[in-house]
C-alpha cells in the first residue's frame, strides 16, 4: 500500500476501530492456515497410504468441501486472489513473478488481515502469506507483529538431487528447526498462549509440501518407499493425445521434469511420490501441532479455524508434475473450515466454492466493514450453516489472460485463449481422460460454462508460467 492511500485511509481505520471496540467479546476469532501445493492425496486420502491424521481429525470437526478450487493455479496469484476478494482476471495477477502488491493496481485494494486490522482485531501473519514483495507501509497496515517467512529450503543434499536442488526427495539430517515451518508454528503457539484483550485474526503459512521435499527422518520412515503406490487409476500413457496444444504447453512449463522422472523412469517417479508423501505428513504435523495448542487455549470455541491449500500439485496425474494447469489435480484444493462451537462438525459440502470465497466469508461472520475494493466471492455461510445448500455458482480457475476453466460438481468445462476446448464428465471420468468437448450432446452444458466467462480481463501484470 503506499503512503498516499494510508494517509487517506488512516481517519477511517481509527473510526471503524472505535466502532468495533465494544463488540469486541462478540466476535470470533480467525485462525487461517495456509498449506503450499497441497493435494488431496492425504487430506481427502485420495491417494492410499498417506498417513495425515492431525487432517483427519479436524476434517471430523468442520465442514469440508470436496469440491473448492484456487482461483489462479500457482503461488502468488492465487494469494493475490483470496487476500484481495478479487478474482485474477479483476487484478491482472495471473502469474508468479507478478509481484502484485507492489503494483499501482492494487494500491486501492484492501488485503484481507489489513481489513481486520481496521476492524479492531490483532492481526498476527508469519510464514509463507503474500509470498511477494509487499511494501513497508503495507506490512504496517497489515500486521500488528512483525512477521516473519523463512524460505523454501532446506535444500536437498547432492545425492538426492534429480537435477538441482529444488526436484527429488531426501530426509533432513539436522534440527527440525532448520525448517521454517517449525519456527512459524513455535511462533503461532506462543500467541495463542498469550492473553489478548481483543479478537484476533492469525494467517500461518506453511512452507510444505512445496518443493525441495525435504522433511525431518521420521517423515521419510512412516513410509515405505519401495511400495508405496502409484496415482491410482489417475494416470494412462497418451493421456494427452486429445488436449489441445495450449493444454499440453502449460503441462510443460516445468521443462523436462515429466520426461527425466515420470513414466520413462518410474523408480525416480517413486522417489518424488515418497517425497510428496513425507512433506504431506510433516504439513499434518504441523498444522496438528497449532490446531492442538488453539484446542487447549481459552479462545478454542470462539474460533473459526480455516484450512486451505493455495492450489492443487500433480504427481503425474496427465503427464504433469507440480501446478500451473487447468485441470483438476491443479484447480482442486483442500478446503475445511471449523465454526465456533464445531457447528456442523464432520458435515460435507458439495458446494462448488473458491478459496476467493474465504475473504466475503470473514466479513460477513466477523462483521467487518465491505472493502473499498468490494470482492467477487461470495460469503459461503449458507453453506457452512446448512451443508446441504445448493450453491448455484461454479467454481472457477484462471490462468495467464483468457484461459478460463470452471466447475459445477458433475463437469470441468475449459477454454484456452486461443478458442480450443476441453470437457469432462466427472461422474463417468473424475481423472479427466476423455475430453467431450466435441460432442454435440454436451454443447448445452458448455454454454450453461461459458456463461461465465469475463468479458473483461485485466492488463497482466507480469510473471512467467510456473
Amino acid at each position: 500500500m503506499t503512503p498516499r492511500l494510508i494517509i487517506g485511509l488512516a481517519p477511517l481505520a481509527a473510526s471503524i476501530a472505535f466502532n468495533f471496540a465494544s463488540q469486541a467479546s462478540d466476535r470470533p476469532n480467525v485462525l487461517f492456515i495456509i498449506a503450499d501445493d497441497l493435494n488431496h492425496y492425504g487430506f481427502s486420502h485420495e491417494q492410499a497410504g498417506i498417513q495425515t491424521p492431525h487432517f483427519d481429525t479436524f476434517r471430523k470437526s468442520a465442514v469440508t468441501f470436496p469440491n473448492a478450487v484456487c482461483n489462479a493455479p500457482s503461488c502468488v496469484p492465487s494469494r493475490a486472489s483470496f487476500l484481495s476478494g478479487l478474482y485474477p482476471y479483476s487484478t491482472g495477477s495471473y502469474l508468479n513473478g507478478s509481484d502484485p502488491w507492489t503494483k499501482p493496481a492494487m494500491d486501492e485494494i484492501v488485503s484481507l488481515p489489513e481489513i481486520f486490522k481496521q476492524a479492531g482485531y490483532i492481526t498476527w501473519g508469519s510464514g509463507k502469506v503474500f509470498h511477494t514483495k509487499i511494501t513497508p507501509e503495507r506490512k504496517e497496515a497489515a500486521f500488528d507483529n512483525e512477521p516473519w517467512a523463512g524460505d523454501f529450503g532446506p535444500f536437498l543434499k547432492e545425492e538426492d538431487q534429480m537435477g538441482s536442488k529444488w526436484w527429488g526427495a531426501g530426509a533432513w539430517d539436522g534440527p527440525d528447526t532448520d525448517f521454517p515451518d517449525v519456527v512459524n508454528a513455535e511462533k503461532a503457539i506462543a500467541f495463542l498462549n498469550e492473553v489478548h484483550d481483543r479478537p484476533f485474526f492469525m494467517v500461518l503459512g506453511l512452507w510444505r509440501p512445496h518443493t525441495p521435499f525435504t522433511a525431518p527422518q521420521r517423515f521419510f520412515d512412516q513410509y515405505d518407499r519401495d511400495t508405496l503406490p502409484f496415482p491410482p487409476a489417475s494416470f494412462q500413457s497418451g493421456d494427452l493425445d486429445d488436449v489441445p496444444q495450449q493444454g499440453i504447453e502449460l503441462s510443460r512449463v516445468w521443462g523436462e521434469r515429466w520426461i527425466v522422472s515420470g513414466e520413462s523412469d518410474k523408480e525416480k517417479w517413486r522417489d518424488i511420490l515418497w517425497g510428496y508423501a513425507a512433506t504431506t505428513s510433516f504439513a499434518d504435523d504441523t498444522t496438528g501441532r497449532v490446531i492442538e495448542a488453539l484446542d487447549a487455549s481459552p479462545y478454542a470455541d470462539n474460533t473459526i479455524v480455516i484450512f486451505v491449500s493455495d492450489n492443487g500439485y500433480h504427481v503425474g496425474e496427465k503427464e504433469h508434475f507440480e501446478k500451473s494447469t487447468l485441470w483438476s489435480a491443479s484447480a482442486r484444493v483442500p478446503f475445511a473450515i471449523r465454526l465456533p462451537g464445531k457447528q456442523n462438525a464432520a458435515a460435507v459440502s458439495d458446494a462448488t466454492v473458491g478459496l476467493i470465497d474465504i475473504y466475503p466469508t470473514l466479513v460477513d461472520y466477523c462483521s467487518l466493514p465491505q472493502p473499498p475494493q468490494g470482492t467477487d466471492g461470495l460469503s459461503m455461510r449458507p453453506a457452512l450453516e446448512q451443508p446441504s445448500y445448493k450453491w448455484d455458482r461454479p467454481a472457477i480457475t484462471v490462468y495467464e489472460v483468457d484461459h478460463f476453466s470452471a466447475t459445477d460438481g458433475s463437469y470441468r468445462y475449459i477454454r484456452y485463449g486461443d478458442g480450443s476446448e476441453e470437457l469432462y464428465d466427472h461422474s463417468s471420468d473424475p481423472h479427466e481422460f476423455e475430453n467431450l468437448a466435441d460432442e454435440p450432446r454436451l454443447a448445452g452444458i458448455k454454454r450453461r460454462f461459458q456463461k461465465w466467462i469475463p468479458e473483461r480481463w485485466a492488463p497482466s501484470l507480469g510473471g512467467r508460467q510456473g
